[in-house]
């Protein structure tokens, strides 16, 4: 049910650097349509469909990198660590994919079906291939309003149980981001920011509010601090805080005024449960212009190139 490319079976073999990629922004992030990238990079193909692209550019950043790029997903039922670009193709053109968690990934596979992973079902396919470094956007956490109906995201748990290092802009910043970072505290989750004390925002820069439990100077640092960590915790993961490109980010006061007027709405229009979380993002994406979704590729973009480089350094401590 598992099949971990040629090309990432060698790497891993012999040493050298592999980092894991998800696709559920392949499934279900951008739109199957082509579109200029949206903060200009120039490796984008804005010839091929917008998801597509997404998922070739970081690739492609990865290999630069010096690294070998194993991108996940589900084809017929078998989990593949390592996907090739006609099978990138193949799930990126399939409007059924599902979405798939840790705990959808048996019923998919005795389904037959295929889907994009997320972060937890990701890390799922790091720790049978033994990979220790995955780059995505944003983590998911603690939701809003989680005292009266408590929601926290699979990708914690995942974190917690899986030895990788997540390379990430820190959490979605339509959680509940200070009790997000009590969650990652209490499960022993290190918070190494890279060249900041403070804990992202996804789309925001962080602040004072909320810190980081490490400072790494630079990848090679905090390569260093996830290898010292499973020296004394083997089986727990890492996150690496990677603040999202300054040029792209959008100040934090800002996204907050949206989604607490959203919320407002949302209660209003009695919306609830499952159902907030994109009724939120929808929200933030119109009252932004859109400058959401760049913010969100140059986030992608910039955690791969860290993830190849953190990728690197842990190859040469080893």
């Amino acid at each position: 049910m598992i099949n971990v490319a040629p090309e990432v079976q060698d790497a891993l073999r012999s040493g050298r650097p592999v980092v894991a990629l998800e696709t559920a922004v392949l499934t279900h992030g951008l739109p199957r349509t082509p579109m200029a990238c949206p903060c200009g990079l120039a490796a984008w193909d804005a010839s091929l469909p917008a998801n597509l692209a997404l998922s070739l550019l970081l690739d492609a950043t990865v290999r630069a990198g010096g690294a070998v790029p194993a991108t996940v997903g589900m084809l017929d039922g078998v989990l593949h660590v390592g996907l090739s670009r006609q099978q990138l193709e193949r799930l990126g053109h399939d409007t059924a994919a599902r979405k798939l968690s840790t705990r959808d990934l048996g019923a998919a596979a005795v389904q037959r079906a295929n889907g994009g992973t997320t972060v937890a079902a990701t890390l799922s396919a790091c720790a049978a291939a033994g990979i220790r470094v995955f780059a995505t956007g944003g983590i998911g956490g603690v939701h809003r309003h989680w005292t009266e109906r408590p929601d926290v995201s699979a990708d914690l748990a995942a974190i917690a149980r899986t030895p990788t290092a997540v390379i990430s802009a820190g959490a979605k910043s339509i959680l509940d981001l200070p009790a997000t970072v009590e969650a990652l505290d209490s499960l022993g989750i290190p918070v190494i920011g890279l060249g900041t004390r403070a804990f992202p925002r996804f789309i925001s820069p962080g602040d004072d509010s909320l810190g980081v439990s490490a400072f790494a100077s630079n990848a090679a640092e905090a390569a260093a601090i996830c290898a010292a960590h499973w020296a004394f915790a083997p089986h727990g993961g890492t996150i690496i805080a990677n603040p999202p490109p300054t040029e792209w980010a959008i100040p934090a006061h800002e996204v907050e005024a949206i989604i607490a007027a959203s919320m407002l709405d949302a209660a209003r229009e009695g919306i609830h449960g499952a159902a907030v979380t994109p009724f939120l993002l929808d929200r933030v994406q119109r009252a932004t212009g859109g400058r959401t979704v760049a913010v969100n590729v140059a986030v992608l973009e910039s955690n791969a190139r860290v993830g190849a480089e953190v990728a690197l350094r842990m190859a040469e401590l080893r």
